[in-house]
């Protein structure tokens, strides 16, 4: 049996589909502006909750608290999806908002470190899993209630509003970092500035409440709840309606494992490759994602009204080939572009590292373990963003283009001191550990660079909306919906920054953590070709699926 029947949206006033788009998009702009603030400022975050005396851990715990948030985003797609279906779209996104408005505006308001100890990342993590329950309702209720009141031949370019949101709250929150910083002195923003776009979040919030409490309900739940034909438990019926275990899977590996995987690389990966090994100076990153970002904001749009035309799957898939072909070329022409030297300097003087247990663990320092005097040298190196080969020895020796640096031993007992002499020592033959500030013409590159990646994205995510709806009756669609949603982008993309900067911590390649997101695009381009309904768009139907 068909789903329920509904009052067609092209029926509706244009004037009020256009409110609904329009409320539904300022919201997610503000609530992923929530939640990305968080790792727009990672490296100041890093340093007020969670200060290591080791710079690589450091930011990798500070990725780690990330990673909690996205973590708690699937519990919170069960638990505001039930609420979703069995209470109404419209008021469950309010609740969720209001949830991530209080949750971001508490991280601006805890103490630093310094001054409470280890209270103050506890805090942290906590604020953060409330973000992460919040954000695990929003995305589909937002998504069902703007496909809900689209017409089936514009659905596609109607959804994609939501996901071009997506990035504009990415937009929204390097921009106000920028604003800030031009604003307020470079200590002080260090010191207390850095505080500001979190507690900006009531304003946010205040505005996204007032736009929302002026929409109605879907349409479509209305109909289900005259007909008394709303779930009785959503959870549960996400995994007993018939065939629906299947669409899981392909929503979750087909269309998910793909789209947040390149979407975290294309922003999340390049902020820290740019900033990490590469070494350009932190505001230009910034302004560079800043322009990418508002262009990328409207590839979105015509992706998803071609989707109308050709249907959901080629896009999905066109992305996800060009992403296999494309990820590593595009990153090591950004790595030219921004810091040509590294590159040149490996190549001219190598650095080779030889010594017993000449390995490192970025998390040893967490568990009580010390590195050996190797795994000191290549910590080092690698916060220094510097390449470098190993081979095993039973003496501890460091060569730059064959050149043997010697090893004092305070170097070993002082990490300042290791890091100063190493990036003397490497100086002298020609590394430049200096911020860089890459030319005018580099920066464009980069900026191009970044808009490829941006087009991978709105291929693999502009339409992804609009296919998700169509998978799923609608008496669970909400709950169906976001649970493989939030399962991929919680754990898949959530944990990226995380994993994928671990692998080069722990390998000392810069461009390893790519890895990562190539096996996720591999696997969401073979479950992808098998499993998403080919031909033009249609509304969910058994007979269909």
């Amino acid at each position: 049996m068909a789903s329920t029947a509904v009052p067609a949206a092209g029926q509706q006033e244009a004037s009020d589909v256009r409110l609904v788009i329009a409320a539904s998009s300022a919201g997610t702009i503000f609530e992923w502006y929530d939640f990305f603030i968080y790792g727009t400022l990672y490296a100041v975050i890093s340093q007020a909750f969670f200060p290591a005396g080791n710079e690589t851990l450091s930011v990798l715990l500070t990725w780690a608290t990330f990673a909690i948030g996205f973590g708690f985003r699937p519990i919170g797609a069960i638990l505001f999806g039930y609420l979703g279906d069995k209470l109404g779209r419209k008021y469950t996104f309010l609740v969720t908002v209001t949830l991530m408005g209080i949750a971001t505006a508490g991280v601006g308001l805890v103490p630093s470190a310094a001054s409470i100890g280890l209270a103050a990342p506890l805090i942290v993590i906590f604020l953060r899993i409330l973000q992460g329950l919040a954000l695990g309702g929003e995305y589909g209720g937002a998504t069902t209630y703007v496909a809900e009141h689209a017409p089936l031949d514009r659905r596609g370019f109607y959804t994609s509003f939501i996901q071009g949101s997506v990035v504009g709250g990415f937009v929204l929150s390097i921009a106000v970092v920028l604003a800030c910083r031009f604003a307020i002195p470079e200590e002080a923003f260090k010191a207390w500035g850095w505080r500001v776009p979190f507690l900006l979040s009531l304003l946010l919030l205040a505005i996204s409440l007032w736009m929302r409490f002026k929409l109605s309900e879907s349409p479509v739940f209305k109909a289900m709840k005259e007909a008394g034909e709303t779930a009785k438990n959503p959870f549960v019926e996400s995994f007993t309606y018939p065939g629906n275990k299947k669409r899981i899977f392909v929503a979750l590996f087909g269309v998910t494992a793909g789209l947040t995987t390149i979407w975290y690389t294309a922003f999340f990966t390049s902020m820290s490759f740019l900033r990490g090994p590469m070494r350009v100076e932190e505001q230009t990153v910034e302004l560079i994602l800043f322009v990418a970002g508002i262009v990328t904001v409207f590839f979105y749009l015509p992706v998803g009204k071609w989707s109308d035309k050709v249907g959901r799957k080629k896009p999905i898939v066109i992305g996800n080939f060009l992403a296999l072909i494309l990820l590593f070329p595009l990153f090591w022409a950004m790595g030219h572009l921004a810091n040509p030297g590294i590159a040149a300097a490996a190549k001219a003087a190598p650095v080779r590292v030889e010594g017993p247990a000449c390995t490192t663990d970025p998390f040893g320092e967490l568990v009580g373990s010390t590195p050996s005097p190797c795994g000191k040298l290549l910590q080092t190196l690698v916060a220094g963003g510097v390449p470098y080969t190993i081979a095993k020895s039973d003496t501890l020796r460091l060569t730059v283009g064959g050149d043997e640096i010697a090893l004092p031993p305070q170097w070993m007992a002082d990490n300042a001191a290791r890091k100063a002499g190493v990036e003397q020592a490497l100086t002298r033959h020609g590394f430049d550990f200096a911020k860089q500030q890459p030319p005018m013409a580099s920066v464009i590159g980069i900026i191009a660079i970044l808009l490829v990646l941006g087009v991978l994205s709105a291929l693999t995510f502009g339409s992804a909306a609009a296919l998700l709806a169509e998978l799923f009756p609608a008496k669970i669609r909400y709950s169906s919906m976001s649970i493989p949603y939030h399962i991929g982008a919680g754990y898949f993309g959530g944990f990226l920054p995380l994993i994928a900067n671990y692998i080069v911590a722990k390998s000392g390649d810069a461009y390893a953590g790519l890895w990562y997101t190539w096996a996720f695009v591999l696997i969401s381009l073979l479950v992808g070709i098998w499993g998403i309904p080919s031909g033009p768009p249609q509304d969910f139907a058994e007979d269909a699926r």
